[in-house]
């Protein structure tokens, strides 16, 4: 415990995380300690539920490792069998069912163990806070409650988790504090299910297993958003790869073009940038392009796009620019490339900081060359290496 990553928060963060871990823990402890004995029914209800929901969980996880894909948080399966354990069992089982989401961070091996058991508690948390919304001792079943358990379970979890990436870190995008929006949509569908669930079960709880293959759709369609941003985003720098940055340029082409407005091209390539490579270290070359590519976001708009081409060389779409204001963009960016200082090591295992990194951007915009793409591409390629031969480390518009 003393090495983990959590002592490394701002204290604000480490006093919230831990202050949500001791809520969480002394509300189990207290739903122990004055719960009731359940019934047989009720006991055979929770091994049917926590059953399949164990056999989901191992089922999913392994897939997830089979496929070599990072998972996501699977907190959409954790709210069906919440849901329906939230309508159908007594306080103290349906703390047991909590070792669901603790059976995910030990099967999925999460780096970062802090974290899964602050999203624990966070996840009972919520599901207490839904006990108490639909009826502490006898759950009241009826639209209105289902509904409120919903909102509660999707909310409260949402909230508490939101707190703490906040205060972890201020100027995180708003993605990744309040999550895409196909999460609440799989979150809608997941109450909905826990309720469906709950139903079946209260007539019948072998039921539950004919909830299996759906509970394993929706963990499986959870990890959608990685797999596609897998797809989109160039491995080494986060950013657009070139076919997804295509596309949306070629989309946002056609918008502009429909409504007359301006669009530019940047092509920026970074000079010298063999060199790197060859007397430094690839390792050291691939911990450049990750910060050129930072730069590169740090100083456009968040509606353009940035996107690596390959090699050294990163394209930008400014959407609503004429050529004056694309032409002080690429300054602006030359001039942040000039005063960047890039800690590394190189193959030596030795500490580095690399300076001397500049760029040569070229400039088209849809004034000169129209809305096609590969038009405005050949163009401020053109440019590009027109700025590479007036000597490096300058623009030019084609």
């Amino acid at each position: 415990m003393r090495d983990w990553l959590l002592w490394r928060l701002p204290p604000a963060a480490i006093g919230y995380v831990l202050g949500v871990e001791a809520a969480a823990i002394a509300l189990v402890a207290l739903v122990f300690t004055t719960g009731r004995h359940p019934d047989p029914r009720e006991l055979q209800t929770f091994a049917a539920l926590a059953g399949t929901a164990f056999a989901v969980i191992v089922i999913t996880s392994v897939s997830i490792k089979l496929r070599k894909q990072i998972r996501r948080d699977p907190w959409t399966l954790h709210i069906v069998y919440l849901a329906a354990g939230i309508l159908l069992l007594p306080p103290n089982l349906l703390v047991l069912l909590l070792l669901g989401p603790t059976l995910h961070g030990v099967l999925d091996n999460r780096p970062e163990p802090y974290r899964w058991l602050f999203t624990t508690a966070a996840t009972g948390i919520a599901m207490f806070t839904g006990r108490a919304v639909v009826g502490w001792d006898e759950p009241q079943w009826n639209p209105l409650t289902f509904f409120a358990l919903g909102v509660v379970l999707l909310m409260m979890r949402a909230i508490v988790v939101a707190g703490g990436i906040r205060l972890r870190d201020p100027e995180a995008k708003r993605q990744a504090v309040l999550g895409e929006p196909i999460d609440v949509l799989l979150g809608i569908v997941a109450a909905s299910l826990g309720g469906l669930l709950a139903v079946a079960m209260n007539e019948q709880p072998i039921s539950v297993l004919l909830a299996a293959p759906p509970m394993v759709l929706l963990d499986l369609a959870g990890q959608l958003p990685t797999w596609r941003r897998t797809a989109q985003r160039d491995s080494k720098t986060g950013l657009s790869n070139a076919e997804h940055w295509e596309r949306t340029a070629r989309v946002e082409l056609l918008r502009a073009c429909q409504r007359g407005h301006p669009v530019a091209v940047l092509l920026a390539d970074l000079d010298h940038f063999k060199k790197v490579n060859d007397e430094i270290g690839h390792l050291a070359g691939d911990t450049v392009l990750a910060a050129v590519a930072m730069m590169l976001q740090a100083n456009v708009r968040g509606d353009d796009s940035v996107g690596r081409f390959g090699g050294e060389e990163f394209v930008i779409l400014l959407p609503g620019t004429d050529p004056q204001t694309a032409c002080k963009v690429a300054e602006r960016i030359r001039l942040a490339a000039e005063v960047m200082s890039v800690p590394a090591r190189d193959i030596h295992g030795m500490h580095r900081d690399l300076t001397d990194l500049t760029v040569s951007v070229g400039v088209a915009t849809t004034s000169r060359f129209g809305y096609e793409l590969t038009d405005l591409l050949v163009a401020a390629d053109a440019a590009m290496l027109a700025a590479k031969a007036s000597g490096r480390n300058a623009i030019s518009l084609a």
